[in-house]
């Protein structure tokens, strides 16, 4: 259904440098930075079917956070999550939420962290049942 997602940044090398690592758990290849048409940068992550990207607002504005808005990425594992979680913390994110562990309203084991920018990210694996 979707054939992309995108969050912005005020500083892509920072960006990069948490996404590079936070990404690298869940199996993604370093962020190719581009030039797009107006000259700002971004940074596209790909799997060779999604692709995630970090950029530069266009508008020349600020990257602000979007109130409710929150970018999952899919685990294999529980440790996964946990992983992803414990790495996104070492290079600069802040823990949200519950710790990592598994949902019981939802049956989902979750781990949520904010980026350098504020981006609500979730770590989610769905346990076999």
């Amino acid at each position: 259904m979707l054939s992309h997602v995108g969050v912005g940044t005020n500083d892509l090398q920072k960006a990069k440098k948490f996404y590079d690592a936070v990404l690298a758990v869940i199996g993604s290849d370093e962020g190719v930075v581009e030039t797009v048409q107006s000259g700002h940068k971004r940074l596209v992550y790909s799997d060779g079917k999604d692709l995630f990207l970090v950029s530069e607002p266009i508008n020349g504005q600020p990257a602000t956070i979007g109130n409710g808005v929150t970018i999952g990425f899919l685990c294999r594992s529980e440790e996964e999550v946990v992983k992803f979680h414990d790495v996104a913390v070492a290079n600069g994110g802040v823990s949200i939420e519950d710790p990592p562990g598994l949902r019981a309203h939802s049956g989902f084991y979750l781990g949520y962290v904010r980026d350098l920018d504020g981006n609500k990210l979730c770590a989610f694996y769905n346990p076999p049942k």
